[in-house]
């Protein structure tokens, strides 16, 4: 999907968005603004990294993660979206966060570095 591009809730999306569709607050209108919407994750330590996980599983379209540090071994008990081969790598949070969001949700982000 090129960058930009907003997916329309299909057949395919409203089988993965299903469950949160049903309630009334969102809706298959609320789920499109979700796949319109745009947000910035500052830090991908343990809070950026459970926020930036929950908003790509709802749908949210695009997703900017800022972070400088480097995945290091002493992460990993509390920041949950990096694992052990990240920290021996040595990746920058943000990279190691991008692959991990996007394995989770190829359908609808579009991260940003």
């Amino acid at each position: 999907m090129p960058a930009g591009a907003v997916p329309f809730v299909n057949d395919s999306l409203q089988e993965k968005y299903s469950r949160q569709m049903l309630f009334s607050g969102i809706g298959p209108e609320g789920q499109q603004r979700l796949l319109a919407s745009r947000a910035a994750i500052v830090g991908c330590g343990a809070i950026g990294a459970a926020a930036a996980n929950l908003l790509v599983r709802a749908g949210v379209g695009y997703i900017r993660i800022i972070d400088r540090d480097f995945v290091e071994p002493s992460n990993l008990q509390r920041q949950t979206l990096f694992d052990e081969s990240d920290a021996l790598n040595v990746l920058p949070k943000s990279v190691a966060a991008e692959r991990k969001l996007r394995s989770i949700n190829g359908i609808a982000p579009c991260m940003e570095i």
